[in-house]
């Protein structure tokens, strides 16, 4: 049994999901390890993981459209207000998504479906720097 781990910066441009198969793929095949488990995890908690369609873009703007009204901003009985008003809706995303993933290996590729690919989702608006870990285990 082998195992290797790897971190990654994403760099995101405000709310909204990035794609990150191509990374997943790149850090899998570099491991040479070809059947196992790999984990994404990201190490932020206004954030999340999520495996989506990456055919057709309308349904990344969906899916962001589809968060920003089941939390919207501007809530008046929050609390935790310190960081801003997308503070507490992001970290409330994140905890109705996921922060970690995993995907099976098979073949020296992660088992994905044909439309299906890894992304990360931000929730804040503004840009940041989100830390995303690969961690493999298999042989």
């Amino acid at each position: 049994m082998q195992q290797a781990i790897d971190g990654h910066i994403v760099e995101t441009r405000g709310q909204g999901l990035f794609e990150v198969t191509r990374t997943l793929r790149s850090f899998v095949a570099n491991t040479r390890i070809e059947t196992g488990l790999v984990t994404a995890y990201v190490r932020h908690t206004s954030c999340s993981l999520l495996i989506q369609e990456n055919a057709d873009p309308d349904v990344q703007t969906d899916m962001t459209g589809f968060f920003s009204r089941l939390v919207p901003e501007g809530m008046d009985w929050l609390v935790h207000t310190t960081e801003g008003p997308d503070d507490m809706p992001a970290h409330i995303k994140a905890a109705l998504t996921q922060t970690s993933i995993g995907i099976p290996v098979s073949g020296g590729r992660p088992v994905l479906g044909t439309w299906q690919g890894l992304y990360l989702f931000e929730h804040r608006r503004r840009p940041h720097r989100r830390e995303l870990v690969f961690h493999i285990i298999g042989e």
